[in-house]
């Protein structure tokens, strides 16, 4: 399956703007308000009981305060969770991020009856500086096997195809551009120009300014019976590409994203969508501004057999 019912929530503590990855990610903004941490919980709060609404399984574990990990509410670039029971570990381009890897979130997992068969740890390539943020770097078609992957400090190349290679998915690089300024620099996270749902991909083409990866991409996805979805630049900045299809426990499909993103979208790109799966939105202002990612950022996708 593409999408899953199932979604491991990271509920914040002490979230705020994070200096170490400002350094590559153009979507943060330092507001430092006194009162982001409350703000930013009461948008997860009221994130989480949308997607509940709709019956949605979601399960949220609270970060803890020491260390201080003023990320840990975008879980799914540390781990993903796949549906033979192996999770896996990412190496993080932070330091302060790494430590948001948690065994006792495994634990929990297995205690709420998931079953863990291996996990594979690749956090070791932190060592060698090579990065992979999880399904924040790559963007995984999952019943066709491909999974695509913009070049950037955060998605290493050698790694990248280290991983397609060992769980069997075919990658397809690219290099994604936003305009800072005066400059077109590397788009730090695959998954906020593009997101890859069962019948349909929305993608920022734009980003791609290299004209042979541009066709590669679009080739692949009409190759593998895709609706494209273009969005703007401009769309992409308001986290228009930070989408994730989920399913409920029905099976109705839904397209989670921002009230940012909702918002920016033009009215036949939502008609489009809307042929597929219904739409759910929330206001994310807070977290989308200081941690410079939105809605699929927050969702780690549990993909594990039940026991």
């Amino acid at each position: 399956m593409q999408s899953t019912n199932t979604l491991l929530m990271i509920e914040p503590v002490a979230f705020g703007f994070n200096q170490q990855t400002a350094v590559n990610n153009y979507f943060q903004t330092n507001i430092q308000a006194q009162d982001t941490q409350v703000k930013a919980l009461e948008e997860f709060k009221n994130f989480v009981e949308k997607l509940r609404a709709k019956d949605i399984d979601v399960i949220t574990i609270q970060d803890t305060l020491e260390p201080h990990t003023p990320d840990s509410i975008f879980p799914n670039n540390w781990v993903s969770f796949h549906q033979n029971g192996t999770v896996i570990l990412y190496p993080m381009f932070a330091e302060n991020r790494r430590s948001e890897r948690r065994s006792d979130i495994l634990s929990k997992l297995g205690e709420l009856g998931y079953q863990i068969n291996a996990i594979e740890d690749y956090s070791d390539f932190e060592l060698e500086e090579k990065f992979l943020e999880g399904t924040g770097s790559m963007i995984l078609d999952r019943e066709h096997r491909i999974a695509y992957g913009a070049v950037s400090l955060r998605l290493n190349e050698e790694v990248f195809k280290i991983w397609c290679a060992e769980f069997g998915y075919q990658p397809v690089i690219f290099h994604a551009y936003q305009t800072v300024g005066e400059q077109r620099l590397p788009i730090y996270h695959t998954n906020v120009m593009m997101c890859v749902a069962t019948d349909f991909a929305v993608i920022c083409l734009d980003t791609l300014d290299d004209v042979e990866e541009r066709n590669k991409v679009v080739d692949s996805l009409t190759q593998t019976g895709k609706t494209i979805i273009e969005i703007s630049e401009q769309q992409m900045h308001q986290f228009a590409g930070n989408m994730l299809e989920v399913q409920n426990k029905k099976g109705e499909k839904f397209l989670v994203m921002s009230q940012s993103a909702y918002q920016s979208l033009t009215q036949e790109q939502i008609e489009i969508i809307q042929q597929y799966c219904e739409i759910i939105s929330a206001d994310l202002d807070t977290i989308e501004q200081n941690g410079g990612g939105s809605a699929r950022c927050m969702m780690a996708e549990v993909f594990l057999p039940k026991q």
